[in-house]
């Protein structure tokens, strides 16, 4: 029996709101007999203002999405990979049924005044919780002042409109999905800021036995997205990466079928920087994930990344 109706659970912070309307948009133009309704849930993540590693980390943002779809109240769940933690497997009985075509995975500067990185004078605070933007920063400009800032980008943006911080570093894909790019002063490349784990991507996860709906929502999935997550998440697994380590890197296949990957790991100072780079060749993505990873534990990136207190 054809599935008829997909329920769709999500945080309900405008940005994940904006994600799911994108998958009801994609859904609806490739299946438009099958209708959609959405589940709203308040992760602990979104609750809570603190530090993430106290609640146990990125996972904060998944554990009531998952329990939704555990417990049948929702079919489907709409996940950015970044806040997926790749250290430990999905919840048995969950599989991620597509990863939609990959966004901007660049990391963006929100400053008022519109100035770039090099104009902000020192002691100018950048807002921000995230250790690999933080470790990355002070290694280039450590005249300038990092300051804890959580919440959604809307929740950002008030704050820093509130004078919580002076400027906001922010993902260019998120303040797109908001409508917000008009507030960029400056898009920083990959070189500058390597990027997260699974920028720019959604997920969509649904449970294992759900046949009919894997097989509606698989169709929205883009297979060159596909490779680069495999490759990202089996690197961040090897690794055992905690959300306090300074960790980031991207996949990036070639229209021509070849897959690179490039991953980095931090001292939370940016003073020590591990770097590998390779191509696939024959390997397959996972493996790919694996052997970058392996050339960076070579360098010590056990020691580094087992010294941060998470």
């Amino acid at each position: 029996m054809a599935v008829e109706l997909i329920r769709i659970v999500s945080r309900s912070s405008p940005m994940a709101l904006a994600q799911v309307e994108r998958v009801r948009a994609e859904l609806a133009a490739r299946n438009p007999e099958i209708r959609t309704e959405v589940v709203p849930v308040t992760t602990s993540g979104d609750r809570w203002q603190g530090d993430l590693a106290k609640l146990g980390g990125k996972g904060a943002f998944t554990k009531e999405v998952d329990a939704a779809l555990l417990a049948g109240e929702a079919d489907l769940a709409v996940h950015c990979v970044k806040d997926v933690p790749a250290d430990r497997p999905l919840p048995a009985g969950t599989v991620f049924a597509a990863y939609l075509a990959r966004d901007d995975i660049r990391d963006a500067l929100v400053d008022p005044a519109g100035r770039t990185l090099d104009q902000l004078p020192p002691g100018t605070r950048i807002g921000t919780s995230s250790v690999r933007r933080v470790a990355q920063l002070t290694a280039v400009y450590p005249e300038l002042v990092t300051v804890p800032i959580r919440g959604n980008a809307n929740r950002r943006l008030e704050k820093l409109a509130a004078g919580e911080a002076d400027a906001l570093l922010l993902a260019v894909s998120g303040l797109e999905r908001i409508g917000m790019t008009d507030r960029i002063s400056q898009v920083l490349g990959v070189d500058e800021m390597c990027p997260p784990i699974g920028a720019g991507v959604l997920a969509l996860q649904c449970r294992e036995g759900d046949t009919d709906v894997i097989e509606a929502v698989s169709g929205l999935g883009d297979p060159a997205t596909w490779r680069e997550m495999t490759a990202e998440r089996m690197f961040l697994h090897v690794l055992q990466g905690h959300c306090n380590s300074p960790i980031a890197g991207y996949a990036k296949a070639e229209r021509d079928g070849r897959l690179s990957l490039w991953g980095r790991v931090f001292s939370p100072d940016g003073k020590t920087v591990l770097d590998a780079h390779e191509w696939a060749g024959p390997l397959d993505p996972a493996t790919l994930g694996t052997s970058v990873a392996v050339a960076l534990l070579r360098q010590g990136a056990r020691e580094l990344i087992d010294t941060i207190p998470h």
